[in-house]
């Protein structure tokens, strides 16, 4: 897997303003980001990007730029744990997974939408950054949302090719790595940023249900949750993506069923490159293919790719999928794929 690799932050021309922000959430946990505004104008949309696991906030600023510049609001910032919202000591900071959607995100909505409540609230979420939405309390108010690369490390979704290497690092070292540091140290060893114990224990054990891996007088809420969430969700990958494969990108919409949502796999090849990978969608030399393309879904809701789409589902009523799930049930998901590919 290829790291990604920050650039610098991008400079602020006059016409653009980015302000330092602290958002304090519902248990005291204060995180740390940017607004990105255009100055003297009026934006039509505000748009949340959420970061992968272990990419700081600054990975994204170059496209908070680019969407300040053709009329967005932006909001960037580091979940609990990581960057500009790292606590002086992570050891023992009991900071998990779900903390980052369940407080991070939730309490980043309701700062977007008291700040306006008038125009559209639009998520961008990368790997984790777009399976988190769900849970946060506050997720109905999201009125569109596009993912790219959105998975929660089930192992078995890993691209076969290198699936046993995932593995071995993933899911052997880094929770021998976090036992024995009490964190784990991914910056020393240039895999990503630091991670709290907590949040490399939900990536090394996530099971293929999301919620099995917490109690189970909690699931039912957990399940509820999403499926509370109605923004119609654009999920786009790339066909060398060794984690968001077609089998991970389905299993994480799933969980979002009230939603109308649909799966692109986009070819390198297509957008005039050789590789992107995992992270490559958010370097500044996507802002003529890929930027381009995503302002059409942020602007309008219309899809810029209609013909890699690999699978579609609308969204489902009478929900019954936190009791089924409770009580050992697993409700039939989604709907057929219109052309599922046959290999990653």
């Amino acid at each position: 897997m290829i790291e990604p690799r920050l650039p610098p932050s991008p400079s602020t021309p006059s016409a653009l303003s980015s302000t330092e922000i602290a958002i304090e959430c519902q248990d005291g946990y204060v995180v740390h980001g940017h607004l990105w505004t255009q100055r003297d104008a009026q934006a039509l949309s505000t748009v949340i990007i959420n970061p992968a696991t272990g990419v700081l906030a600054r990975y994204y600023h170059h496209l908070a730029r680019f969407l300040v510049e053709h009329g967005f609001t932006v909001i960037t910032y580091d979940y609990r744990g990581i960057g500009a919202s790292r606590p002086a000591r992570l050891k023992g900071s009991g900071i998990r997974w779900r903390d980052w959607g369940e407080y991070d995100f939730d309490a980043v909505i309701r700062w977007a939408r008291k700040r306006d409540a008038a125009h559209p609230l639009l998520v961008i979420g990368h790997s984790i950054g777009g399976f988190l939405p769900g849970f946060a309390a506050a997720a109905p108010e999201i009125d569109r949302m596009l993912t790219v690369g959105a998975q929660y490390a089930y192992y078995r979704d890993y691209a076969p090719a290198k699936r046993t290497q995932l593995i071995l690092k993933w899911h052997v070292v880094m929770p021998l790595l976090t036992w024995a540091s009490g964190y784990f140290p991914g910056r020393r060893l240039g895999w990503l940023e630091d991670l709290p114990a907590g949040v490399a224990a939900e990536w090394s054990f996530r099971k293929a249900a999301m919620e099995t891996h917490y109690p189970s007088h909690e699931r039912a809420a957990l399940l509820a949750r999403f499926a509370a969430v109605r923004a119609p969700i654009l999920a786009v990958a790339t066909t060398d993506d060794d984690f968001a494969t077609p089998s991970a990108l389905r299993r994480t919409l799933d969980y979002y069923r009230s939603s109308e949502r649909s799966i692109v796999v986009l070819k390198p090849v297509d957008l005039g490159h050789a590789s992107i990978g995992h992270f490559g969608l958010f370097h500044a030399r996507h802002r003529d293919d890929f930027w381009q393309a995503l302002l059409v879904w942020l602007r309008h809701g219309t899809n810029p790719w209609p013909t890699a789409v690999i699978h579609r589902a609308e969204p489902e009523t009478g929900i019954p999928l936190p009791f089924a799930h409770e009580h050992g049930h697993q409700p039939e998901r989604g709907v057929k794929s219109e052309s599922e590919p046959k290999s990653h």
